[in-house]
């Protein structure tokens, strides 16, 4: 299954939806709303998140699991360095790769402060460059230090993660480059809300290829978080680094949200399906992230 996500964002259309596992002792919930909705049969994959904003969820590796069993189609569950040493990662690796749950996405994580564990500490051995070279070392068939495996792991497949803006480019470029060469295979931008700056990703990273060290280049994956309200719209533009909502946006959403909340739902939803299909034309690789808003996701896919 995962070969075949490789050659689908590779080659052809791919769509993942991201899900969040709750705080609470069962995913189940969440599995089952996605197939009532038919979701799974409108994307290539999913991605189960690892505790976001430090705070407790359900395990993303064991929710990769239970939506690989019940769709057959290949997740990618978040690993963050905030939480585990390089002992429990490639623990963590060793226990999922016989579960078959052998795609990644590489994070750094978010810090503790904001957390709502008061007394958690974090880890944070490294970023997320060493989790690409422990996955690096496992397809070699060997641990990190260089010791071979008695049995080697099954093919592991990294993703890492990009902002979607900066006020210099290159900058973005430069940490493409760094992944690229750590051997990720895809890297999912944060959210894009405009196609002008969907296209100079595109160009950086047709850079940061011919520039790498490794023969197989990485595919740009954009992000999609559809937005249908004025305040969500300011707090992503305003407070969350690497995202940018242009003035239109905001502006559109603000004339709306004064005429009622209906009219705010409708005018937001409208650019974010506008947008969903402008990306697709030109370049049909994206990951679609709602907060397990799973009716809007299939509105914004139909």
């Amino acid at each position: 299954m995962f070969e075949a996500l490789i050659e689908k964002l590779q080659h052809h259309t791919y769509i993942t939806l991201e899900t969040t596992p709750p705080h609470s002792a069962r995913f189940k919930p969440v599995v089952d709303s996605i197939e009532a909705l038919g979701l799974d049969k409108m994307v290539d994959g999913f991605s189960t998140t690892d505790s976001p904003l430090a705070k407790l969820k359900y395990n993303a590796l064991f929710g990769a699991q239970l939506l690989q069993n019940r769709f057959n189609k290949p997740v990618l569950a978040t690993m963050s360095m905030r939480d585990r040493n390089r002992i429990a990662l490639q623990s963590d690796l060793l226990g999922a790769n016989e579960a078959n749950v052998r795609a990644f996405l590489t994070l750094t994580g978010d810090p503790v402060k904001i957390s709502d564990q008061k007394e958690a500490k974090g880890v944070f051995e490294a970023d997320s460059s060493l989790l690409l070279n422990i996955i690096a070392a496992f397809n070699r068939g060997d641990d990190i230090m260089g010791k071979a495996f008695k049995e080697a792991p099954e093919k592991i497949y990294p993703f890492s993660v990009i902002n979607s803006h900066a006020k210099n480019p290159k900058s973005l470029q430069k940490k493409m480059l760094k992944k690229i060469n750590n051997g990720a295979v895809g890297i999912i931008t944060q959210p894009v809300y405009d196609i002008e700056n969907a296209k100079m990703l595109l160009g950086l990273i047709q850079e940061a290829n011919t520039m790498s060290t490794q023969t197989q280049d990485a595919t740009l994956i954009l992000g999609l978080f559809p937005i249908t309200k004025l305040r969500t719209a300011q707090f992503l533009d305003a407070h969350v680094p690497g995202i940018h909502v242009p003035s239109y946006w905001l502006d559109a959403l603000g004339e709306a949200a004064k005429v009622s909340p209906e009219k705010e739902y409708e005018v937001g939803f409208s650019l974010s399906k506008k947008l969903f299909d402008e990306l697709k034309a030109l370049h049909p690789k994206i990951h679609i992230m709602t907060a397990n808003q799973f009716q809007l996701a299939k509105d914004i896919l139909s």
